[in-house]
């Protein structure tokens, strides 16, 4: 039996023990096209072959002189290929978000002295071209899909030869755990990015760690659907997690297309972030609100119900006989939109909403949230599908085989063997980020029962009213995003006299209201600036300032149209807010506030 040492091992693994016909599925030309264990198998080393062919290498090199392979593309069977491909030489991937703009791929391409670069569209290709000038270490880029004048990846593969995978099954057999893998830099909410060098042991431990932990148990039979950016640490880790545990993967089209790919593939898994699972709430309320009568009665009926949800205590069999007919009437409706099969989804990358997991727990849809950041290749905690192994508002039990200690001021330290290896060229942060093998994650959290890490906020958010006072604003911003009238919120106030908040509507929920009360919908600047839409808004925040204490009730706010968006800079690819973009860009409405 074949023991994993590398991310790559993978594929003996699989072959060994559960060979498919559909080890990862991509639609293309309209049909869902399948990719056997064995067809990824021999496409790895024929690309690997490809690139050893040109030069490409990195075994028994140090870190700098590695080679180094950019990515920047959709989710498809090309990104893992690529990934593995690149492994089994002993060179160093670097994912790039496609969504990220000019300037930092150009800083990122120079930092990290990249040598070859894979694209997947025309857009993706000129936006590289327009930057190679400026990066001389660029020696060619390769395309996913078909572009004139470009050279197809297909081309690589074609440069195989069986000496050349003979030559690539040497190199591959000397890959050592403690080689570096793939350098990510994080964008972050701000600064210049910075690049997390992690190692194959770093993910691979954090990848069985994590199966062992959760549990994720070897189910061929099980498919995943894949749409977070393969970019990000979280999706990449968890692919390599349903790879090790057999499950089929299939990709979604686009992040448009996860609807109608739910109910085509009908997944059994999905990995998201929180604020894709307020968006599909978002939607659900504003159907249900646009029902009438006895149905729209039971829909909000049901939603109340799913509010009270608690999966440690037994409600009782009034409650549990009305969730009964709940789920039969309405949440099977909410069942069958995410293709009726789920068993469980993971989230993370942020704090999910209380509320969001009472409910969707409620309805049948089983959501476990975890935590962790790049730097620990990522997760630290996880809820498990176990009993009193899941407890709402928490990021669960520390992971097996990770310890995790609080310093005085909360924040939350890991150490373990999914530490990074360190930020790449920048030794004076991993200095300071990493102290005797103990990660510094920057993070403010507590234990609850001695068990359940509860995230109470980021170490740098935290700040300080001019009373002296300490305010943490994410778990405010979470608290006003229950309401279905607020899409978006920014907690404001370092050194100020009181907190206040920018405010983005709901704005298809705010048009229904205010069409009820015969009110102004020409333009959602119209519907803001309205004096009865005010007063309905101050009233939503009256009634969360209840829950926070005097400091932390918020004194005024601004609405502002938005939405915030990765095109429009607001928030980062992993769809956290960037904060200090956010500051800046509405000064004067935040001006407004202190007037």
């Amino acid at each position: 039996m074949i023991k994993p040492a590398r991310l790559f091992d993978c594929i003996d693994y699989q072959l060994e023990k559960f060979a498919k016909e559909d080890m990862l599925v991509a639609k293309e030309e309209g049909k869902w096209r399948k990719y056997s264990t064995v067809e990824i198998d021999q496409s790895v080393d024929r690309l690997a072959a490809g690139l050893l062919s040109l030069g490409v290498s990195g075994n028994d090199m140090s870190v700098e002189r590695q080679d180094k392979i950019g990515i920047i593309a959709n989710n498809r069977a090309e990104w893992l290929i690529t990934d593995m491909a690149v492994q089994k030489l002993g060179a160093v991937l670097v994912p790039i978000y496609p969504t990220t703009n000019p300037l930092e791929i150009e800083f990122i391409f120079q930092d990290a002295a990249v040598k070859y670069v894979f694209v997947s569209s025309e857009e993706l290709y000129r936006k590289v071209q327009a930057i190679r000038p400026r990066v001389p270490s660029i020696q060619n880029v390769f395309t996913y899909n078909r572009i004139s004048g470009a050279d197809h990846w297909s081309s690589l593969v074609a440069r195989s030869t069986p000496a050349l995978i003979e030559q690539v099954q040497v190199i591959s057999k000397n890959i050592r755990p403690e080689d570096l893998a793939t350098i990510i830099y994080t964008s972050g909410t701000t600064g210049t990015p910075k690049g997390v060098m992690l190692t194959h042991n770093n993910i691979l431990s954090n990848v069985l760690l994590s199966k062992e932990s959760f549990p994720f148990e070897d189910r061929p039979e099980f498919r995943t659907l894949s749409f977070l950016p393969l970019n990000h640490i979280f999706e990449k880790m968890v692919s390599y997690i349903y790879l090790f545990s057999g499950n089929s993967i299939y990709y979604a089209e686009s992040m448009d297309t996860i609807g109608p790919n739910l109910l085509e593939v009908k997944p059994d898994i999905f990995c998201t972030v929180p604020r894709l699972l307020e968006k599909v709430y978002e939607r659900i309320m504003a159907k249900g609100a646009a029902l009438k009568g006895i149905k729209r009665k039971l829909f909000f009926w049901a939603v109340e119900l799913g509010k009270k949800y608690d999966n440690n205590h037994n409600l009782g069999i009034w409650y549990n006989f009305q969730l009964s007919i709940a789920n039969k009437l309405i949440f099977n409706k909410w069942r069958e939109a995410l293709g009726n099969n789920i068993k469980y989804i993971i989230t993370g990358g942020a704090a999910c909403q209380d509320r969001l997991l009472r409910i969707f727990n409620a309805a049948g849809i089983p959501i476990y949230e975890g935590y962790g950041p790049t730097e620990n290749s990522p997760v630290i905690a996880v809820n498990r599908h176990g009993k009193g192994l899941n407890r709402f508002g928490t990021v669960g039990p520390v992971v097996n085989g990770m310890e995790v200690r609080l310093e005085p001021d909360g924040e939350i330290c890991v150490r373990g063997p999914s530490v990074m290896k360190g930020y790449f060229k920048r030794p004076d942060l991993t200095a300071e980020t990493v102290i005797d093998g103990w990660l510094h994650t920057g993070d403010i959290g507590q234990f609850e029962d001695g068990k359940f890490l509860r995230i109470t906020d980021r170490k740098k958010e935290l700040f300080k009213t001019s009373g002296g006072k300490y305010v943490a604003p994410a778990a405010i911003e979470n608290k006003l995003k229950e309401s279905r009238f607020i899409e978006q919120a920014v907690v404001v106030g370092p050194d100020r006299k009181f907190v206040g908040a920018l405010i983005v509507p709901a704005f298809d929920n705010l048009r229904d209201w205010c069409e009820e009360h015969q009110l102004s919908t020409d333009s959602h600047e119209a519907m803001i600036r309205s004096p009865v839409v005010l007063k309905f808004y101050r009233g939503i925040i009256d009634h969360y300032n209840e829950q926070f204490n005097h400091v932390e009730q918020v004194k005024k706010f601004e609405l502002v149209t938005g939405p915030w968006s990765v095109e429009t800079g607001e928030l980062t690819p992993k769809l956290n807010i960037k904060r200090k973009v956010i500051l800046e860009k509405y000064r004067p409405y935040i001006d407004h506030i202190y007037d």
